[in-house]
């Protein structure tokens, strides 16, 4: 994921926050942006990596058991990759802004449900047999397209975008960038 995206994903998490709350956070907003993208970057690398890695797995993946062990490992990479980064944005703290024990919860919240998605694939995946390799592979997709689909609930929804000064923060610091 470039910058811009990342970016784009900070927004959307921080977007339906709303502005509710006592804003009795602890953290800076600028700082805790920072302790944010410091989280969320080696996880965007990890996933990078491991799709790269996954990629030219599976190009060489003669048989549906070398396959399988392939996406399972991807899976479970990501799944560590994606609870590491919740454990870091969790250590962020509140930010001290309206709503602040809300959207930190909010960005754990999407964290963990991404973490639950690439878990129930890599689950999914781990039990299908291989040996028809037609079903697997359809199995395999079908498998992946539910991962998209609950990957795709852990956004936040933009309808409620708010916090500038979060957004302004995330704008700002370099580790977001």
């Amino acid at each position: 994921m470039r910058a811009s995206r990342l970016f784009a994903v900070v927004v959307i998490l921080v977007g339906a926050a709303g502005c509710s709350g006592d804003g009795s956070g602890d953290v800076a907003p600028k700082r805790w942006a920072q302790s944010v993208c410091t989280a969320l970057a080696p996880w965007r690398t990890e996933i990078a990596d491991l799709t790269t890695k996954a990629q030219q797995q599976l190009q060489t993946a003669k048989t549906a058991a070398q396959t399988k062990t392939n996406v399972v490992d991807l899976l479970a990479g990501a799944e560590s990759a994606s609870e590491k980064a919740r454990v870091g944005v969790d250590g962020a703290g509140i930010p001290k802004v309206a709503g602040g024990d809300k959207i930190a919860a909010q960005f754990t919240a999407s964290l963990s449900k991404a973490r639950d998605a690439y878990g129930n694939a890599k689950r999914a995946v781990s039990a299908l047999p291989t040996n028809d390799s037609k079903t697997f592979y359809s199995s395999v997709t079908s498998a992946f397209a539910t991962l998209k689909e609950e990957y795709e609930q852990s956004a936040i929804d933009l309808a409620h975008v708010g916090q500038k000064d979060l957004q302004k923060a995330f704008g700002e610091v370099p580790e977001c960038r």
